[in-house]
């Protein structure tokens, strides 16, 4: 059986990447990580005085420092999940250590439900039946709606995205909207938009592009600004992403 093509999935405060197995260094990030393979196991742990810990799958919690080995020819699913959001608040229930082993039995239910063909539709089922543990969602206020809209389609264009000029497009005063904001989407409007440009440059870069053009095409300043956002938020280099993409794909790469 050929393994699922590499994909990515954009969730509100939250970003959710699957392909081949690898290994890293120590490192930690911002936010809660969920870590799994589809078949056999993995090895994490906390840091090098630590035991590893071989499970189906694990939780990280926010700025904990970890490191992680799977096997290349294995499918792995890594979910960054922003710990003020209610995904990332529902998993954070379940995190007892800094590196926690999810059940075996929790394992085998959430493979089932993703079944062996990734792709988008059955990871965001996969997000809203299985890991948001029960939780309803908030609504999204209408305009914050328009506000996000607008956001997302002009990401790479340098546009205002000012409180006052999203507040006009949201049709509310400048305070009402910070408020419904935040409310709607449990993550404040500058982190949330930093989070999105994170988002899309992942997505490209999953997609084939290059580290330079995922940059522009996220609305990044440039290279070295996406660079550092992604050391401090995923613990990995875009460089590192485009390196694994393009190896699941077959592309041989020049060292």
């Amino acid at each position: 059986m050929n393994p699922p093509a590499p994909g990515s999935l954009a969730w509100p405060a939250a970003m959710i990447v699957w392909g081949p197995g690898f290994t890293t260094a120590r490192h930690r990030h911002h936010c809660v990580q969920l870590v799994m393979t589809l078949h056999g196991s993995l090895r994490i742990r906390s840091g090098a005085r630590s035991k590893w810990k071989s499970c189906g799958a694990a939780l990280v919690r926010p700025d904990a420092l970890h490191e992680l080995q799977a096997d290349p020819g294995s499918t792995v699913v890594l979910g960054f999940i922003d710990v003020e959001s209610d995904l990332g608040a529902a998993l954070s229930e379940t995190i007892r250590e800094n590196v926690s082993s999810v059940p075996a039995t929790r394992v085998s239910q959430w493979r089932a439900a993703l079944g062996p063909d990734l792709d988008p539709i059955r990871i965001e089922q996969w997000v809203r039946k299985d890991l948001l543990n029960g939780r309803c969602p908030v609504k999204i206020h209408p305009g914050v709606t328009r506000a996000i809209k607008h956001i997302r389609q002009r990401l790479a264009r340098g546009e205002d995205f000012s409180l006052k000029n999203l507040a006009a497009i949201s049709g509310l005063s400048p305070s009402r909207f910070m408020h419904v904001f935040t409310q709607s989407v449990h993550v404040p409007l500058r982190p949330y938009i930093l989070w999105l440009r994170l988002q899309r440059s992942a997505c490209e870069l999953m997609n084939g592009a290059s580290a330079t053009e995922a940059a522009h095409i996220a609305g990044f300043s440039d290279g070295a600004h996406l660079t550092r956002t992604f050391k401090r938020m995923l613990g990995t280099t875009p460089r590192e992403l485009e390196l694994r993409s393009r190896m699941s794909q077959g592309v041989p790469i020049e060292r």
